[in-house]
């Protein structure tokens, strides 16, 4: 099986647009954005709570932690939120709405948690709508930790925010085209 395409800005942009045409346009940059920013998977992305993200006075909290039942490996890890997911998240506070704390951070169309499966479903809508072959919900996720590797983040660093016990699994996600090949023999 062909890994997930990793995105490119424009590609990024795009998606995003097209997320403006959407039932839930807020909700869904919101979940794509928290994805490229954070590198969480589907699955975790669908058991976020409102408290896992935003305190009890409604703040955005800078960093939380994924329970073990939350990950994919069934071990705990900080999740970090960076300044551009922050203004994000802002934004979807106002649009969400909501007050209680375990209520999910990411309401379904039937108002409850997404499962994994419609959560990767909701990625793979967007992608397809956009024309954007080989994306798939791990697009995301793998646009993180190569856009970090190729700023010069140590494969150690990213296999802990990643949440992978083997750096060697990490550096499968890490996705090389020309022109980094091109700019690397420039160094010399």
């Amino acid at each position: 099986m062909a890994q997930a395409a990793t995105l490119n800005d424009a590609q990024i942009k795009r998606a995003l647009r097209y997320c403006q045409s959407r039932k839930y346009p807020v909700r869904d940059a919101t979940i794509l954005l928290f994805s490229i920013y954070t590198g969480l998977r589907a699955k975790e992305l669908a058991a976020l709570r409102i408290a896992d993200v935003f305190d009890a006075d409604g703040a955005i909290r800078t960093q939380f932690t994924l329970t073990a039942a939350q990950t994919k490996g069934a071990k705990s890890r900080t999740v970090f939120i960076n300044k551009a997911l922050t203004q994000q998240l802002a934004l979807y506070r106002t649009w969400r709405s909501s007050v209680d704390p375990t209520a999910p951070l990411f309401r379904s169309q039937k108002g409850g948690h997404f499962s994994a499966n419609t959560m990767c479903q909701l990625f793979l809508n967007i992608f397809h709508a956009c024309g954007l072959q080989g994306a798939s919900s791990h697009s995301p996720r793998r646009t993180f930790i190569t856009r970090l590797a190729n700023k010069g983040i140590g494969v150690r660093v990213l296999a802990a925010l990643a949440g992978h016990s083997s750096i060697a699994v990490t550096q499968r996600y890490i996705d090389v085209n020309d022109e980094q090949l091109a700019n690397a023999v420039e160094l010399l």
